[in-house]
């Protein structure tokens, strides 16, 4: 599939090329195109991956929304927060219009509206030309199509608040247009999923949803969710941070729509957890992508395009035996320090998820495991040594991103069951996430006594915000989440307060050792490491090693103050501005809210 989408947009490029170009020019040549390519199912399928190819392009995804957006949260940092830079900038909470790391005309920005704009087209010709009903090709089509644009959506109000909407192709009344309201666009694509879902079939259900490299109803359903508890959720609007007064959006409505889209997709048994969450993530760095697992839909990357674990893996000192992908790839950022102590020892999430270690520079092509710092961890959910392609580009690894995974919707279940039934109702969908990750000589305490004494609904909701942190970390899913729960600052405060009590050994980290021990296993590769849990202070022999494992003084309150930049307010500071170049070319229509 990865190769097939170069393929199609290739095939595409010259038809969205002309029909983004030349749409001040008469529409006939523009409609013969249309009229030819969207009544052919061969044909239309190549518009609809032509849709997709936004996604890869240079500054877009690929090199720039995904590395940043949902940094810092209080889970999640760039690694070099404290070092001003653009960069860290994006992260911190005081990003500039003239960011360099954004401000090009082939921006995130830019490209997600490239998508839209291709979107727009083929919705247009499928709906004028193709008879697109459910259980036909063109159907499908249609169903993806507009998933897909709901998907731009959806990140450019993440990233922006409001923005511009375009829900047909361009013409020359609409080429230069101001921003709406958000609410606009999240009724809008919350009504075009619910036709979505029509149109696509369960994931396994036809050849195209066989791959989740393909939209299926499961996905499609998921994200309505996931869209209605956003859209009912606190953000910064212009006017303060609130719910929308937008009564289609209400808390009743919106949770209403969740409940019943996630208990849909759990009833249909056609997505399911894997045994274990490190299987998981093993299968998903060995680029398992058959539909009807846990994952539900994928961005999908070709080999050669793609950088989340050039981005996020485990660090790579030098190219070595697990890839040659360059020197010092992955751990731009990793978990906070704490959360590795946050996890009780006996989840098996926290393993996978924390990485105190990198690989070391190589010798004769043959990298160790070396211990880091207190201050700096690495996401172990993304691995170059769990792959089974071997990475040569020296810039991409190819590595899909996955957008949407069924634990997901078990959660935002037990949420808004939480919020319209109670506790009760919403323990079943929190049991079944908890007893995954607990071996099951400990399921009884861990997990049915753990979630039957929550009793009152906010006893379960302040659980679910624990446990989103437990399942998601590294997955830069946590800031939305935080900002529609009105958590954002708060979290983040408490974060920082928990950092300088791990640096001082007090409060809840007092019992976390300072000294490690360590010596490698048979391999001579993987480190066996005594210490990294509370209260293992007993030195286990002579054979080990000692590291010390501290972080004080000044470097680590400039770290951890840098969470978010001193004398900024992540609350106000909720979204990116609009940068410069395209509030230039927008002939006087743009503007940047929120004190930019």
């Amino acid at each position: 599939m990865k190769h097939k989408i170069l393929i199609a947009g290739m095939f595409v490029a010259s038809f969205f090329t002309s029909c983004s170009d030349d749409y001040l020019d008469a529409p006939a040549k523009s409609t013969l195109d249309e009229s030819v390519i969207f009544s052919n199912p061969g044909l239309a399928e190549g518009a609809i991956d032509g849709i997709k190819i936004p996604f890869a392009e240079t500054n877009s995804y690929r090199g720039r929304y995904l590395p940043f957006y949902g940094l810092n949260t209080d889970t999640e940092w760039y690694n070099s927060s404290q070092t001003v830079s653009d960069a860290s900038d994006l992260c911190t909470y005081d990003a500039q219009s003239i960011n360099s790391q954004m401000n090009t005309t082939n921006n995130a920005w830019a490209m997600m509206y490239s998508g839209i704009e291709r979107a727009n087209i083929a919705i247009r010709g499928l709906r004028t030309y193709g008879n697109p009903t459910p259980g036909s090709e063109l159907g499908y089509l249609l169903g993806e199509a507009l998933t897909l644009r709901a998907i731009y959506y959806a990140d450019l109000v993440k990233a922006w608040g409001d923005v511009p909407a375009r829900f047909e192709p361009l013409n020359n009344e609409t080429l230069y247009v101001s921003k709406s309201s958000r609410d606009v666009i999240y009724k809008q694509i919350i009504a075009d999923l619910g036709e979505a879902a029509t149109l696509v079939p369960w994931p396994g259900g036809s050849a195209a949803t066989s791959s989740v490299e393909r939209i299926n109803k499961a996905f499609v359903k998921g994200f309505r969710a996931r869209l209605a508890l956003a859209a009912s959720g606190y953000q910064q609007y212009p006017d303060g941070i609130r719910r929308s007064t937008d009564p289609e959006l209400s808390v009743a409505n919106m949770y209403v729509l969740a409940l019943a889209e996630s208990r849909s997709v759990i009833a249909s048994g056609s997505a399911h957890l894997e045994s274990s969450f490190e299987t998981f993530w093993k299968k998903y760095n060995q680029e398992y992508i058959v539909a009807g697992g846990e994952s539900l839909w994928e961005i999908p990357f070709s080999d050669g395009r793609g950088r989340m674990l050039f981005t996020f893996a485990v660090k790579h000192t030098t190219n070595d035996q697990f890839h040659a992908n360059g020197a010092n790839r992955g751990g731009t950022a990793g978990p906070l320090p704490t959360v590795f102590y946050d996890y009780d020892q006996e989840d098996t999430r926290r393993d996978v998820t924390c990485v105190p270690y990198k690989y070391g520079t190589a010798v004769n092509n043959v990298a160790k495991q070396e211990l880091g710092a207190l201050n700096t961890w690495y996401f172990g959910k993304y691995r170059y040594e769990w792959m089974t392609r071997f990475v040569t580009s020296t810039n991409d690894d190819g590595v899909n991103k996955i957008y949407m995974r069924y634990a997901e919707v078990l959660l935002i279940a037990a949420e808004a069951a939480n919020e319209l039934e109670g506790p009760a109702a919403a323990a079943p969908y929190l049991k079944e996430i908890r007893r995954r990750a607990f071996p099951a000589a400990s399921q009884n305490e861990k997990v049915d006594n753990y979630v039957n004494l929550l009793t009152s609904k906010v006893a379960m909701f302040n659980a679910l915000v624990d446990e989103n942190k437990y399942e998601f970390t590294g997955e830069m899913e946590r800031k939305q989440a935080l900002i529609r729960w009105n958590l954002l600052k708060t979290k983040m405060d408490e974060a920082k307060a928990d950092m300088k009590d791990l640096s001082n050994r007090s409060g809840n980290y007092k019992d976390v050792p300072t000294t490690l021990y360590y010596k490698y296993k048979a391999d001579n590769v993987s480190l066996d490491i005594y210490g990294l849990n509370r209260g293992e202070t007993t030195n286990p022999g002579a054979d080990y090693s000692q590291f010390t494992w501290t972080w004080t003084g000044a470097t680590a309150d400039t770290k951890i103050n840098t969470l978010y930049k001193p004398g900024v307010d992540p609350n106000n500071r909720q979204f990116w501005p609009i940068w410069k170049v395209f509030i230039e070319s927008s002939n006087g229509m743009l503007t940047n809210d929120y004190g930019y």
